[in-house]
């Protein structure tokens, strides 16, 4: 375009014009991010997912908040409409009632709760799309708005009738389950936009040693957080080198300029990797910057597993580490699924477990139960139930046999095992062995869904992570179960474990509740 508007500009007329630009070589701008790189490293793109070339705008988060508040007000108003025809219409009510006051009262209620739920922080990115405390936010923003809104029909002169105590209840439950779910569908919305490139913040992560290099996995394997690394900076390593599959861009004396041509919005700063006095001059100059958010790693790279919460002490502010990984709005939710699930289960399967018991018998002498002896949360050693599958006596064998004995203690698995009864081989090749164990669910030591169970000896091959496996209870099923079973080496069983606690919500527990069916159906694995 530039060479037409030269020839033009020469005298020449429009067809001489256009053959000369087709002469002209093609000359490319290079980008911000280009001119500061140079050309022998190569700019990490904006999100690592293939997106189409609508796509590659940048939405800022605040954008993702607007139709929430939209979605919130519909939800409201619909509450206060359904209630109303539930109370007053389909329901016997002897007192008088106004449609005109319950109408004024929905008016009034739209703007004050959105206030209220602002105030919450219901509408901040940062509280966002995350965890459960969005949604018990929600249930006390909810409860909030019905006080004002039942002091509102108290204190206002032009009010001349009681509100209804059957409709604010209604209201109050209406709007909890309608924001909520709403919340949740929206919620899930925008990670499948992240997934796709939009809605993501751009960080770097200063600091590329092992700490920095785990952070930046799990940032990666987790696209749902909304949060794109870049590029480490790392003043050790050479400019280009690549960590985690992320570039190192420069070392501290270029900051500013990356942050500037690659708009990063987070600097995550990695304090086991940096001097005090480094620490300190990027928080001086970073940590009041409306442009970049700073953000410290926990330092603790090991416990990524176990959470943390930030207290003050003395206006001191102190980490302190949870002694179990699942807490709060999430332990309950899991202990009751637990409880009544295992609960049905073992009133539903008992005839089963009376055929079981009977093959058992039959096809070889000794118990019907095993009690096998396993680490559970907090380090409590307690007897988890399986139907027996083997002779009586097992483990005198497997001594007598060092070959068998050096592949259990290398994978804590023997595949073709000869101590294995045929009724026992049906039993695992379809997981039956372990039905049992819902007493122990029944009794609280483990869980429907977690980490393999273990024995002591085994936490060795867990290393540093040990710890970790100790902060939840172990699962009848998990990701160790829909991956390959017994197929696991003992490294691939630990990285699946971590996994799971690190990423733990109630719907990835019912996930891996319905995978575990296919996986047992296949048989794959299993010996």
């Amino acid at each position: 375009m530039i060479a037409l508007e030269e020839a033009i500009s020469r005298g020449l007329d429009l067809p001489q014009a256009k053959e000369l630009e087709t002469q002209a070589p093609a000359v490319s701008v290079p980008t911000a991010e280009q001119q500061y790189l140079s050309t022998d490293v190569e700019v990490p793109p904006f999100s690592d997912v293939h997106r189409s070339t609508w796509a590659r705008l940048r939405f800022s988060a605040i954008w993702a908040v607007v139709p929430l508040c939209l979605l919130d007000g519909v939800c409201i108003i619909l509450s206060m409409e359904v209630a109303y025809l539930l109370r007053f219409r389909m329901m016997a009510y002897s007192a008088s009632f106004s449609a005109t006051f319950y109408d004024q009262l929905a008016w009034i209620a739209v703007p004050m709760w959105l206030i209220i739920f602002a105030l919450y922080r219901l509408y901040h990115p940062d509280h966002l799309f995350g965890g459960v405390q969005e949604y018990v936010s929600v249930v006390n923003a909810c409860t909030v708005g019905l006080v004002c809104l039942i002091l509102y029909s108290f204190l206002a002169r032009s009010v001349d009738q009681e509100i209804s105590r059957g409709w604010l209840v209604m209201v109050w439950l209406l709007s909890v389950v309608s924001v909520s779910v709403t919340r949740f569908g929206y919620r899930r919305l925008i990670y499948c936009l992240r997934r796709r490139g939009l809605f993501v913040r751009r960080a770097l992560v200063v600091g590329a040693n092992e700490e920095g290099r785990a952070v930046v996995a799990q940032l990666r394997a987790s696209p749902d957080a909304g949060v794109n690394v870049v590029g480490f900076v790392e003043p050790a390593m050479l400019r280009g080198e690549q960590v985690e599959g992320v570039p190192v861009l420069s070392g501290f004396n270029r900051l500013e300029s990356l942050i500037r041509s690659l708009e990063v919005e987070d600097l995550i700063v990695i304090p086991t990797a940096l001097r005090r006095d480094e620490l300190l001059e990027i928080y001086r100059e970073w940590g009041t910057d409306n442009r970049v958010r700073v953000c410290l790693s926990s330092g603790l790279y090991e416990l990524f597993t176990t959470g943390a919460q930030v207290r003050e002490v003395g206006f001191i502010p102190m980490v302190s580490l949870n002694r179990t990984r699942i807490t709060g709005v999430d332990a309950l939710m899991k202990a009751t699924m637990d409880f009544l699930v295992s609960l049905v289960s073992l009133l539903l399967l008992a005839p089963l477990f009376a055929i079981i018991a009977f093959l058992i018998r039959r096809d070889s002498p000794g118990p019907v139960i095993y009690r096998r002896r396993v680490v559970g949360l907090a380090g409590r050693n307690f007897d988890a139930y399986k139907f027996r599958t083997m002779i009586i006596d097992a483990e005198s064998y497997l001594q007598e046999h060092p070959e068998m004995h050096r592949e259990w203690l290398q994978s804590g698995k023997i595949q073709d095992d000869p101590r294995i009864t045929r009724v026992g081989r049906f039993l695992r090749r379809y997981s039956l062995d372990e039905l049992p164990q819902l007493f122990n669910v029944l009794k609280g030591q483990m869980s429907l869904v977690g980490p393999r169970m273990i024995t002591p000896a085994e936490l060795a091959h867990f290393g540093r992570w040990r710890h970790n496996l100790l902060t939840v209870k172990p699962g009848m099923t998990g990701l160790w179960q829909v991956s390959g079973r017994s197929d696991l080496s003992y490294e691939e069983r630990v990285r699946l474990d971590m996994r799971y606690i690190r990423n733990y919500t109630v719907w990835t527990d019912l996930k891996l509740i319905f995978n575990t069916v296919w996986a047992v159906l296949k048989g794959r694995g299993a010996y």
